[in-house]
């Protein structure tokens, strides 16, 4: 397309309003402009054309043949923009809601809680992408991405969702009854860590607890862990929120806890969200 032949479209939309309102005034409110502003649009229009487009009508214009002819155009051809636009935002409220998220919190927070989701909103498709990586939201084509750190990913809009306080758990029956003061007093128990969980093992170091112990084991995923930890077989480093219902239950005991500070779990969306992502997100604000 030869964009010189086009002359300005901020000019062609000012006079496509002129020309339907027949007022410059008119088109200005309609436009949120000045009078003045219509105006110096269709007088550029004319020095493009090197033709008369419009003449005043007593208190508003009149179309000259020409203007007529170029007003038909004009028209046209934004209600074909108008339609390909339409039909692209009906398409994306159709499609479903893309999410990123970590494999753990899918299983073990969100999947428990969607049934009611989808009970207040039955028309709302959800695709879940859980992955341990990190995605591009736009890249990756994500309408939301549920993270875990400190909120602060550059480039997105983070929203904190829920609080991912550490807590050290295992069933009644491995604890015996005992209670821990100190972390000191759980360093020589087995315990059941990712084996590509890196903050979990700065954790664990940062407080003296050796990670690759002998008497620790090792999964490729956190919902394994979890099972294990259900079954019994040693303590789990988890954050609360993935284990509130099990804590809830009675299936685990709480063993020892700290202050998370701004360590969380948190919504990711890019700057303006569409609004089904707006719903989701505040059903998800709710849920928590």
């Amino acid at each position: 397309m030869d964009w010189r032949k086009i002359p300005s479209l901020a000019g062609l939309r000012a006079f496509e309003a002129a020309a339907r309102r027949r007022s410059y005034s008119a088109a200005a409110r309609e436009l949120n402009v000045t009078d003045a502003a219509i105006r110096q649009h269709v007088r550029g229009l004319e020095d493009f054309f090197g033709l008369s487009l419009a003449v005043r009508d007593g208190r508003g214009i009149a179309l000259t043949e020409d203007g007529a002819k170029l007003a038909a155009s004009v028209e046209a051809g934004f209600q074909i923009l108008s339609s390909g636009a339409e039909a692209l935002l009906q398409d994306n409220e159709a499609r479903p809601l893309k999410i990123a998220l970590t494999p753990a919190f899918a299983e073990n927070w969100l999947m428990p809680r969607l049934g009611q989701f989808w009970v207040d909103h039955p028309d709302v498709e959800i695709e879940l992408s859980p992955s341990l990586k990190t995605v591009d939201l736009k890249k990756g084509g994500f309408d939301l991405a549920i993270r875990y750190g400190h909120g602060n990913w550059p480039g997105t809009r983070s929203e904190f969702l829920a609080s991912a306080e550490y807590v050290v758990v295992a069933t009644g029956a491995f604890m015996k009854g005992r209670r821990a003061n100190s972390l000191a007093e759980l360093k020589e128990l087995p315990w059941l860590f990712e084996a590509s969980r890196t903050e979990h093992q700065i954790w664990a170091e940062e407080r003296g607890i050796r990670f690759h112990a002998e008497q620790n084991r090792f999964y490729p995923t956190n919902s394994l862990v979890l099972s294990a930890a259900r079954a019994g077989y040693g303590l789990s480093l988890q954050a609360r929120a993935l284990v509130e219902r099990d804590l809830g239950e009675g299936r685990l005991v709480e063993v020892f806890s700290e202050d998370p500070g701004s360590l969380g779990y948190y919504t990711l969306t890019q700057s303006n969200p569409p609004e089904k992502v707006k719903l989701f997100t505040r059903w998800l604000k709710g849920a928590a």
